[in-house]
């Protein structure tokens, strides 16, 4: 059985990266399917195939500018709605190395949406788009390709609730299956290599939960985020912020099997370990509204197609299906944004895209430097694998420099976020003045006012959850 229509691109794979690609394929193919094996439209909950929906994800500030590009009122519609909204290096209280950076407007910003309400507000704007059809709790069984594999011309798939398959024709099919992305096995039965892989071993475990705070408390007090990033002397963190409805959702993360556990005592008492109190004060007036749900990320991966010099017309892989990153720097659907940038930018001629050229864009245009930004982040802890060369030396020491810098200028610490967000290269953080400016602010170590811990000062009457706090002593107000 197949189905007929005239040119016709499938995507693999409903989540963000499938999403983005079917925007762009929309202009210029007269029908778009998209096949997942969850139901997708209306659903606003975790979907059953997707394990991460039920975690902390992050839309960095260049992703936000791609999604509104893509989908021009977007973000009003989303902050309409009551999704909370801030600048990323402004409006959120940074940790680095256990010290509070200043605060300084980077014109970054940041929406306070959960995974699944994300999904479904991307998704609603899709399915509106006249030529896109969602081929909904569909397994994917494999390709389909002409007599002498050079091309793919179509996908077999199965109804979950049927025992016949069928197949779906298409004049492209684009991979956005994640991680377990089948590509490299198909490649492989289709006579091609499969691509290079590059792994590296994190071991990260996290757990993320939602809370309500009680009446008439804001420890928040006008910052829409608390957030901590984990280092070598205390290989934990955690990013926690404002979403839709007043409540927070609160990831907390440990690399290297130090992972947190889900027993809630238990879980307080890792939280209160964090060098940053403030997170674990502000939870003592916060009620949890689900219980805490785990995830484990053992490797980063990335699948290196760019080097590939033979492969089958019809058929492109996009978002983590190349490269899944350490999720803790949230990178992943910001990058998805960037590779359907890339992906139209390999359609406006009207001819079929080349899989080597798309491939070699993608590496360059859209993960090479988010790659290297993280992978040098990640080497910095001393038990990841991996070689330390002088360069990679030399961008974890200076990156020291910046983030002790940044504790006396929120202009240092908004430029940091512009990079960090993928709004600007890694490279303009190398720029002579700005070095200068770095080298000079660092001198004399961290500022005072980094060191000491926030203080919120809690209205009388209201009673903690948890009533033991997380300082010693009283602290005196930052």
């Amino acid at each position: 059985m197949s189905f007929d229509a005239g040119s016709r691109a499938v995507v693999l794979g409903g989540s963000i990266a499938g999403l983005f690609a079917a925007r762009v394929l929309a202009d210029a193919y007269d029908e778009v399917q998209i096949v997942d094996r969850d139901k997708l439209v209306g659903v606003k909950g975790p979907r059953r195939f997707c394990p991460q929906s039920h975690q902390a994800n992050g839309l960095l500030a260049r992703g936000v500018q791609v999604m509104e590009e893509l989908f021009p009122g977007l973000t009003q519609e989303m902050i309409d709605n009551g999704v909370p909204t801030g600048d990323l290096s402004g409006s959120c209280r940074w940790y680095a190395r256990g010290l509070r950076l200043k605060q300084g407007h980077g014109n970054l910003q940041t929406l306070g949406v959960i995974r699944p309400l994300f999904e479904y507000y991307i998704r609603e704007r899709v399915q509106k788009i006249p030529n896109v059809v969602f081929v909904e709790e569909h397994d994917i069984l494999g390709l389909t390709a002409t007599a002498d594999n050079s091309r793919i011309t179509g996908v077999k798939v199965q109804h979950r609730n049927e025992s016949t398959d069928k197949v779906i024709e298409a004049d492209l099919v684009i991979d956005a299956t994640g991680r377990g992305s089948r590509t490299p096995v198909w490649l492989e039965q289709l006579g091609y290599e499969r691509p290079e892989e590059e792994r590296k071993k994190i071991d990260l475990g996290y757990v993320t939960q939602h809370f309500k705070l009680r009446p008439g408390v804001n420890p928040f007090e006008g910052d829409v985020a608390i957030n901590q990033i984990a280092h070598a002397a205390a290989p934990r963190g955690n990013v926690f912020f404002l979403v839709e409805d007043g409540r927070l959702e609160l990831t907390t993360y440990g690399i290297l099997g130090d992972h947190p556990p889900t027993d809630q005592a238990k879980l307080y008492e890792w939280l209160k370990s964090l060098p940053a109190k403030d997170v674990y004060e502000t939870l003592r007036y916060a009620d949890p509204v689900d219980k805490p749900v785990p995830f484990k990320f053992p490797t980063t991966l990335r699948r290196h197609y760019q080097k590939l010099r033979r492969f089958p017309e019809g058929l492109l892989v996009t978002g983590d299906a190349v490269t899944t990153f350490n999720p803790v720097y949230a990178q992943g659907m910001s990058v998805a944004a960037l590779c359907a940038l890339t992906l139209r930018s390999h359609l406006h001629s009207g001819a079929a895209p080349v899989p080597t050229d798309y491939f070699r864009d993608l590496a360059k245009e859209a993960i090479d430097a988010a790659w290297q930004m993280t992978n040098t982040i990640d080497l910095s802890l001393p038990g990841v694998p991996g070689e330390r060369s002088l360069q990679v030396r030399f961008a974890n020491w200076y990156l020291k420099r910046v983030q002790t810098a940044a504790t006396h200028d929120g202009s240092i610490t908004a430029k940091y976020f512009t990079a960090a967000g993928l709004v600007a290269p890694p490279e303009s953080l190398m720029r002579p003045g700005f070095m200068l400016k770095v080298l000079w602010k660092s001198l004399f170590g961290p500022s005072k006012e980094s060191r000491q811990p926030y203080v919120y000062k809690v209205p009388e009457g209201i009673e903690p959850v948890v009533a033991e706090s997380a300082y010693d002593e009283t602290p005196k107000a930052a």
